[in-house]
Order: structure tokens, then sequence, then C-alpha cells
């Protein structure tokens, strides 16, 4: 049973969407992801070349991911799309794959940054 890795990168046209865009996130909507089956949530603002977020959620298998993306997922989408989906310069894109490798630094005792 493999670990399912599901990532949105939203490119966004400036500074004030990317803030909206981040306080939405953290405001109810990776908490509807992890309510869908997600184990766990991560976002990642991209500094360089242009303005994105990446967001990264992990499944514990794919019966349960395929489960989000039927019952969740449309509904999740359809907010992003109301509150984002309008603004010129703001796309998405989704990626899915499996988790091959998980490999701690052994030299920092394990902790997260």
């Amino acid at each position: 049973m493999s670990i399912i890795v599901y990532s949105v990168v939203a490119t966004l046209p400036d500074r004030q969407t990317l803030d909206a865009y981040v306080d939405w996130l953290r405001g109810g909507h990776l908490q509807g992801v992890l309510a869908g089956g997600a184990m766990r949530a991560q976002i990642h603002r991209m500094i360089e070349p242009i303005l994105q977020v990446e967001t990264r959620y992990e499944f514990p298998d794919r019966a349960s991911f395929d489960r989000y993306e039927h019952e969740f997922a449309p509904a999740l989408r359809a907010e992003g799309r109301e509150r984002f989906g309008s603004i010129p310069g703001v796309s998405f894109v989704r990626s899915m794959g499996e988790r091959i490798a998980d490999i701690p630094n052994a030299n920092d005792g394990g902790r997260e940054p």
C-alpha cells in the first residue's frame, strides 16, 4: 500500500491575491481536504520564478484518494473557482503520484524544519 501524494500548484498574479489564497487555504480549505481523508497537508509558497503556492496532501492509499476525489473534491474545487477563478492570471495545476521513498536526514535527529 503506497502513500498517495496530491499536489495543487496555484499561479497567482500578485502578492495580494497570493495572500488571499493562502488565507483561504488556512481558513478551512485544508481542513476540508483532511476531513475528506488526507493524513497531512502542507502549504509551500514558491519564491522563484513566479508567484505560486503549492499545496501538498498525503493520503494513506489510493482508495482514500479516490473517495476524496469523488465525494469531497468537487465542492472544494468549486469554492476555489468561485473565489479565485475569475481573477486574471490565476491558474491551477493538479498532480497525483505515489511516494516511493521517505528518507530522513540522520544528522538532524529526525527533526522537521
